[in-house]
């Protein structure tokens, strides 16, 4: 695979980039993508493992590298494949990282648990979950903390809910998944520690539902294991904290920077408001102007020599695919980075495409549409209570994410 010392093949003058690149805000996508789109939009870049890939950042480039078989999730777990991050090591057990066939099989055993009948079926649950969540908060008084308040228990109380966690723990897989997601050197340890964790818990309950079981997904996937053995026993317990992890860590987050985008552009905001009915809308673009994950994308490997945006990436390379850039992106969307919730919808990357398509985003979809709608019906006066650049970030996680996010109303 392309390591550091293995790429004799520059594909432009001098070393390449060193990626992440640096953002202006936690809110917009690096102004480095932009220039990549126009001037070279599929480059090499360099590491923090010191392995040496390729960005794509244009759109339909973006959903080439997503919808093509010889970009493998799964050659990317391999320990000679490039990695992002020093030390940190895929699950090849995950959904996530899976090729065709192995991810199929998996994605049918779980897809019945996603349809939009069933996450429908849902929506009263999660409405009561706010109208708890923002009670709480109303009572309390001003000013709160829509992170702590919102953003953060919604998603854990959704997603345990539907595995059959029990409440007592849900404050156990947030601390681990919190956790997960550090990128500090540092914190390696304590990450992978993290990790083993919420795995070790879910082996455990899987074992007690055994005994005693319930009808719940992970009673759904047990059975799958035990009655038609279509998946190991490792693929249940990846699978089931995969969900946790990313089920919670990513909703939470695009709830809170979601509200923080509203509060922003006070003319958007007031137009929610006037219409409720736009909140559909209002949440498709909020998922695609704003940005995920730092890195922009997961790493595959290409598993044979394949042209993209007129270069030739080689077997054995690493490629991220930038969902943040191709959200961005001038040729899909006039005047990209123009926050406009009456914009006509498009097909934004920011769940993927192809086969690794989220499996759970009608259900991150469902959650920000009551939460948001929620929020500003019950707070018609909701302010930030500080100036924003008071806002506190977290440091050295792979979502840019708040610590808090006070209001007044």
């Amino acid at each position: 695979m392309a390591r550091t010392d293995e790429v004799a093949r520059p594909a432009e003058e001098g070393a390449p980039p060193r990626f992440p690149f640096p953002i202006t805000s936690a809110l917009d996508p690096s102004p480095e993508y932009a220039r990549l789109r126009t001037e070279k939009p599929v480059s090499r870049v360099a590491l923090p493992s010191g392995d040496i890939a390729w960005v794509v950042t244009r759109y339909e480039d973006v959903r080439f590298v997503f919808n093509d078989a010889r970009f493998s999730r799964q050659a990317a777990t391999r320990p000679e494949a490039p990695k992002l991050m020093p030390g940190v090591e895929g699950d090849p057990d995950s959904i996530v990282s899976k090729d065709a066939p192995d991810h199929t099989r998996l994605r049918r055993l779980v897809a019945p648990a996603f349809t939009v009948r069933r996450i429908e079926g849902m929506r009263q649950g999660i409405q009561t979950t706010v109208d708890g969540l923002l009670d709480a908060m109303e009572q309390a008084g001003a000013p709160g903390d829509v992170v702590s308040s919102l953003s953060a228990p919604l998603p854990i109380i959704t997603i345990c809910d539907l595995l059959g966690v029990p409440a007592s723990d849900r404050d156990r897989f947030r601390e681990w998944s919190d956790m997960m997601f550090r990128t500090s050197p540092d914190e390696l340890e304590s990450a992978v520690a993290a990790r083993n964790a919420l795995i070790g818990y879910l082996a455990a309950m899987v074992q007690e539902r055994r005994a005693e079981p319930a009808d719940d997904l992970l009673g759904v996937l047990i059975a799958a294991r035990d009655n038609d053995d279509r998946l190991s026993e490792r693929e249940l317990v990846s699978f089931a904290g995969g969900l946790i992890v990313a089920g919670y860590e990513t909703t939470a987050n695009r709830l809170a920077n979601a509200v923080l985008v509203l509060l922003r552009n006070p003319d958007q905001l007031e137009a929610l408001r006037a219409d409720p009915e736009l909140i559909g809308d209002a949440v498709e673009e909020l998922l695609r102007f704003i940005p995920g994950g730092a890195a922009g994308g997961l790493m595959r490997v290409a598993v044979e020599d394949v042209e993209v945006g007129g270069e030739l990436i080689k077997a054995g390379d690493g490629v991220i695919a930038i969902t943040n850039s191709a959200n961005r992106d001038e040729a899909v969307w006039q005047d990209p980075d123009r926050f406009d919730i009456t914009r006509k919808p498009g097909s934004h990357t920011s769940f993927g495409h192809g086969i690794h398509h989220c499996v759970g985003a009608q259900l991150a979809r469902l959650e920000l549409q009551i939460g948001i709608a929620t929020l500003l019906r019950r707070f018609p006066g909701l302010r930030l209570a500080v100036p924003e650049t008071e806002l506190p970030w977290k440091k050295n996680v792979v979502i840019h994410s708040l610590e808090a996010l006070p209001v007044a109303w």
